[in-house]
């Protein structure tokens, strides 16, 4: 029960802050036409600096664990292809290709990953955990950028895809953290202070953004999309990762951190990069609403079943 109450705790203020952008756009307050470019701020200012926040603050010394991290890199890569391969045998548009792929493999780890882990392994040390953020989210993010430009109907020549890559906020963002994190570089206090308060804009307001995108009218229309995204992402996923892991014999809160990785809901921040990057931006809002609802549930009855073998 308790696991329970921190993965509610953990998704409750991200309906709250969606239903508060849903109510202000029911009430004129916003338009959906003023999401697209409030977006643009958030994804090419907030979240850069979000990213090389949540690197920067990371302490990877003494607990590096190079078996959780080549499992965690492996299984995420082989997620990734699964991923790309059911999609392509299943989706015939190009501008649902992309947005079902990230729906599917990019779980929302940074947002739930480390309260559920403190939960789960009480008093634990969340160092293990913090470095599995600073090297999944990373890859997340790459992987993400290249699906986008690729899986939506235009050819991009691989120039212009490294070119992406390069120029994309959230890897510029990430890169210079792990510079200032490799380096031991660290900013003035008063930098760091407004870091913080910057990072802490970005989730509130990618949230009220979809809250503000969101219409009703298209679950009818995707439903068969969700029903796949939901299952892959909060079902099948975590199954056979979650399984694999514990025959890998990781245990205590690394494992928990797994729970993180593998169970969570579809990151909040992919609804914004399919609008800045092109895709069926209806469709990727809808994903994060549809899993986030459901992931309190699934990720209870995970967590709950390897806790019962004691996995942590």
């Amino acid at each position: 029960m308790g696991s329970f109450l921190v993965c509610f705790r953990a998704v409750a203020p991200i309906f709250l802050m969606m239903a508060l952008g849903y109510v202000a756009q029911r009430t004129g307050a916003i338009t959906r036409e003023d999401v697209p470019r409030l977006n643009k701020l958030a994804f090419r200012y907030f979240m850069s600096v979000t990213m090389f926040n949540s690197i920067y603050h990371s302490d990877v010394s003494q607990i590096a664990q190079p078996k959780t991290l080549t499992f965690s890199v492996c299984s995420v890569a082989v997620v990734y292809g699964a991923c790309v391969a059911f999609v392509l045998l299943t989706e015939k548009d190009p501008q649902k290709r992309g947005v079902k792929i990230q729906g599917m493999y990019r779980s929302n780890f940074v947002l739930i990953g480390l309260p559920l882990a403190s939960a789960l392994v009480e008093g634990a040390d969340l160092g293990p955990v913090v470095l599995l953020v600073a090297v999944v989210v990373p890859l997340f993010n790459v992987l993400a950028v290249v699906t986008l430009d690729v899986f939506q109907g235009k050819h991009a020549n691989v120039g212009h895809l490294l070119l992406g890559i390069i120029k994309n906020p959230l890897i510029l963002g990430t890169a210079v953290g792990l510079v200032f994190l490799l380096t031991g570089l660290r900013l003035p206090h008063v930098l760091e202070s407004t870091v913080e308060q910057i990072s802490g804009i970005s989730t509130p307001l990618m949230l009220f953004l979809l809250g503000a995108f969101f219409r009703f009218d298209g679950l009818s229309r995707y439903w068969k999309d969700l029903v796949q995204v939901c299952i892959a992402r909060l079902v099948v996923i975590p199954g056979l990762a979650l399984s694999a892991a514990w025959l890998a014999g990781i245990r205590g809160v690394v494992f928990a951190g797994m729970v993180g990785i593998f169970g969570s809901a579809t990151a909040v921040a992919s609804f914004t990069m399919v609008q800045q990057m092109g895709g069926d931006d209806e469709l990727a809002g809808y994903i994060v609403v549809s899993t986030s609802a459901l992931c309190v549930v699934t990720l209870f009855l995970w967590s709950f079943l390897f806790k019962t073998i004691g996995a942590f």
